[in-house]
C-alpha cells in the first residue's frame, strides 16, 4: 500500500511540474508578445510624430 501511495504522489508531482512548466511557458510567451506590441506601437508613434514634424517644418 505504501508503494502505491508513493506512486500516486510521484504522479501528482509530475503533473504539478508539467502544469508549472506550461504556465511559465505561457507567461513567457505573453510577456514577449506584450513587449513586441509595445515596441511596434512605440515605433509607429515615433513614425507619426516624425512625419508630422517634417510636414509642419516642410
Amino acid at each position: 500500500e505504501v508503494s502505491l501511495f508513493l506512486v500516486q504522489v510521484e504522479i501528482v508531482l509530475v503533473l504539478v511540474e508539467v502544469v508549472v512548466l506550461v504556465v511559465v511557458h505561457f507567461l513567457v510567451v505573453v510577456v514577449v508578445l506584450v513587449v513586441v506590441v509595445l515596441v511596434v506601437v512605440h515605433f509607429l508613434v515615433v513614425l507619426v510624430v516624425v512625419q508630422k514634424m517634417v510636414y509642419y517644418h516642410g
